[in-house]
């Protein structure tokens, strides 16, 4: 093949790609415009829910998988605040037994609520 026959095979090439590339333009500016025509406000309404509601089931789903990590945290956090209680409630106790106990304390009065009918106090 010669010099000449080289150049007019790549000319036409070039001019092949030019066409395509122009097709492929026109083609992506009327896809555009048909998608866009298409996004009404329903379908934006519902598109948004379907995603919402997919992205709630995900999300929840990747969590689980990750889990370990995440589960301990929580037990450790959990353990922690389950101590605390636990120290102030013997801190309460430890009060308790070391102040005197009064004289008629020794049953707790219980609230209007928790009698029964017939134990209520007459409201007039």
């Amino acid at each position: 093949m010669n010099f000449q026959a080289l150049q007019r095979r790549v000319a036409r090439r070039e001019r092949l790609l030019d066409a395509r590339i122009d097709r492929v333009h026109g083609a992506a500016a009327s896809l555009k415009r048909t998608w866009r025509s298409a996004w009404t406000p329903g379908r934006i309404v519902i598109t948004g829910l379907v995603a919402g509601f997919v992205a709630g089931r995900a999300e929840p789903m990747r969590y689980a998988a990750q889990s370990g990590d995440l589960m301990r945290m929580v037990s450790m956090l959990s353990s922690v605040f389950a101590s605390a209680a636990a120290g102030e409630a013997a801190e309460a106790a430890r009060e308790s037994a070391a102040s005197p106990p009064d004289e008629g304390a020794t049953e707790a009065p219980r609230s209007q609520a928790s009698r029964t009918p017939a134990q209520r106090e007459p409201t007039a």
